[in-house]
C-alpha cells in the first residue's frame, strides 16, 4: 500500500507541504483550483464534437461546428496557461535534473533560488512584454476565427494570454520567497538582490515603457511609434567594447539605488526595534 504522502501527491500536488505555503502561494493554488474546471468542460466539449461528426455535422455545410474547434482551444490554451503557475507553486513541474533529489536541502534551496529568478522569471517576464502588443494588436483589430462559424472576438484569448503570464510571475516570485525564507529572513532588499536579474528587467521595462508614453505624449501631433522608438534616450552608449543602451545603464543604477534604500530603510527599522527593547 502507498503511503499517504504519495497517495496525495498523486491526488493533489497542492496538498503537499502545505503548511510552508505562504499567501501567495495559497492565492494562486486557489485561482489555479478554481481553472481546473476547465477540464471537464473541455472533456464534454470533445465528446460532443465527436457526436456531432459522428451525426454527419462536418467542418462543411450548414451543420459545421468549427466554433467547437475554437472553443477546445481556447479551453485547453487557458488551463495550460494558469497551470505553470500551479506547478510553480506545488514544485509538480517536470525536471530534467536527475542529480536534485540527492542534493542536501540547502543546495536545493540555492537552486531553486537562482532557477526561479535567474533564469525563469526574466523569461516570463520577456513573455509578458512580447505578448502585450500581441494582445494590444489583436483589440484594435477586433481579431476574429478565421472560420465564419468559428468563434470571434480571439482578442480576449490572447489578453487572457499577456494577463497569465501576470499570474505566471506572481507565482514564481511566491515560491521564490517561500524558499528563500527558509535560507533567510526575507526582507525587501534581500528579495530584490538575490533576485537581481529579474528585478533589473522588471525596473527597466517600467523604465522603458515610461519614457516611451512621456516622449509620445510631449511629441507634435502625428508622431509615430516608430519615430518614439528611435528617440535618443533609446539609443547606445560605447563603454569599453560594449555598446549599451541608456535605458539599460539608467536601469542598473536605478535598480541598485532601490536595493540600497530598502536596505538603509531595514537597517533603520531595525534600530527602532533594538532601541525599543532596551
Amino acid at each position: 500500500m502507498k503511503p499517504p504522502e504519495t497517495i496525495i501527491a498523486i491526488s493533489d500536488p497542492g496538498e503537499i507541504d502545505k503548511e510552508q505555503h505562504n499567501k501567495g502561494d495559497r492565492i494562486n493554488i486557489w485561482i489555479s483550483n478554481l481553472f481546473a474546471l476547465i477540464f471537464p468542460i473541455l472533456m464534454i466539449v470533445i465528446c460532443t464534437q465527436v457526436v456531432f461528426r459522428t451525426l454527419g455535422r462536418s467542418e462543411i455545410g450548414p451543420g459545421n461546428q468549427a466554433w467547437l474547434d475554437d472553443f477546445q482551444w481556447w479551453l485547453y490554451g487557458a488551463a495550460v496557461l494558469i497551470g505553470i503557475g500551479y506547478a510553480i507553486s506545488t514544485n509538480s513541474h517536470v525536471r530534467v535534473d536527475i542529480f536534485y533529489d540527492k542534493y542536501s536541502e540547502q543546495k536545493r534551496q540555492r537552486i531553486d533560488i537562482i532557477a526561479l529568478t535567474w533564469f525563469f522569471l526574466p523569461f516570463v517576464v520577456l513573455c509578458w512584454d512580447v505578448t502585450l502588443s500581441y494582445a494590444i494588436t489583436s483589440i484594435i483589430a477586433d481579431e476574429g476565427s478565421d472560420s465564419p462559424n468559428g468563434l470571434h472576438n480571439l482578442w480576449v484569448l490572447k489578453l487572457f494570454m499577456n494577463l497569465s503570464f501576470i499570474l505566471i510571475g506572481f507565482a514564481t516570485w511566491s515560491a521564490y520567497v517561500r524558499r528563500l525564507s527558509q535560507a533567510t529572513k526575507p526582507v525587501i532588499w534581500k528579495q530584490l538582490l538575490y533576485a537581481f536579474p529579474a528585478t533589473l528587467f522588471i525596473i527597466n521595462l517600467i523604465i522603458y515603457y515610461s519614457f516611451w508614453w512621456v516622449i509620445y505624449l510631449i511629441s507634435e501631433q502625428g508622431t509615430t511609434t516608430r519615430q518614439v522608438g528611435r528617440h535618443e534616450i533609446f539609443g547606445d552608449v560605447n563603454i569599453f567594447y560594449w555598446e549599451i543602451k541608456y535605458t539599460i545603464i539608467i536601469s542598473i543604477i536605478v535598480t541598485v539605488m532601490i536595493i540600497g534604500l530598502a536596505r538603509l530603510l531595514d537597517l533603520l527599522k531595525q534600530d527602532h526595534t533594538d532601541t525599543e527593547a532596551t
